[in-house]
C-alpha cells in the first residue's frame, strides 16, 4: 500500500506544470473531447510506466543493495532539483490531425514521458519497492490525478494552481525520500 500511495503522490506532484500536463491542456483546448484524451493518457502511461518499472526492478536485481541505496538516494535528490525546472511544449499539432485525438494523445504522451521526470521517478520507485503492480498503478493514478483535471478544466486549472508552490512541495518530497533512502537501509 505504501508503494501505491507514495507512487501516486510523487507523480501527481511532479506532473504539475510538466510538459505532459501542458500537452493535456493543449489537447483539451483544441479538441474539447475529454474522453479520447483521457483514455490516450491512461493507456500511454500504463505502457510507459510498466516499461519503466520493469527497468527499475531489473536494476534492483542486478546491483547490490548498498550501491542501489546510493543510486536511489542520488536519483531522488536529483529529481528534487529537476522538478524545479519548468517544462515547455511545442505548438506543432500536425500529428493530431493525422492520427485522431486518441491516437495522437497516446503517441504524444508516450513519447513525452520518455526520459521525463515521472518516468525516471517510476524507475526509482520500482527499484525501491518490491511491488511492480503497485508502483505502475500508483504512478498511473498520479498521472491521471494531475492530467484529468487539466483535460476537464483546461486553462482554468493552470491559472488557479500556483505551479511554483506545487513544484516546491514536490521537490521537498523528492528530497525527503532521497535523504531517507540514503540514511535507511533498503528493505
Amino acid at each position: 500500500m505504501e508503494a501505491l500511495l507514495l507512487s501516486s503522490g510523487v507523480v501527481a506532484l511532479a506532473e504539475i506544470g510538466d510538459k505532459t500536463q501542458l500537452l493535456a491542456l493543449l489537447l483539451a483546448a483544441r479538441y474539447r473531447k475529454p474522453i479520447p484524451i483521457i483514455l490516450g493518457i491512461l493507456i500511454a502511461t500504463l505502457f510507459n510506466h510498466a516499461a519503466a518499472a520493469l527497468v527499475g526492478q531489473w536494476v534492483t536485481n542486478h546491483i547490490g543493495a548498498e550501491t542501489m541505496r546510493w543510486i536511489l538516494g542520488a536519483s531522488f535528490l536529483g529529481m528534487a532539483v529537476w522538478i524545479m525546472i519548468p517544462d515547455k511544449i511545442d505548438d506543432d499539432t500536425r500529428l493530431f490531425e493525422r492520427l485522431g485525438i486518441f491516437g495522437a494523445t497516446f503517441i504524444a504522451f508516450f513519447l513525452a514521458e520518455m526520459g521525463d521526470k515521472t518516468q525516471i521517478a517510476t524507475v526509482a520507485l520500482a527499484a525501491r519497492f518490491d511491488s511492480l503492480a503497485s508502483v505502475v498503478v500508483g504512478t498511473t493514478i498520479g498521472m491521471l490525478l494531475a492530467n484529468v483535471p487539466a483535460v476537464l478544466f483546461g486553462e482554468m486549472v493552470a491559472r488557479r494552481i500556483p505551479t511554483r508552490t506545487v513544484h516546491g512541495a514536490a521537490a521537498i518530497l523528492f528530497a525527503g525520500i532521497g535523504l531517507i533512502t540514503l540514511l535507511l537501509p533498503l528493505q
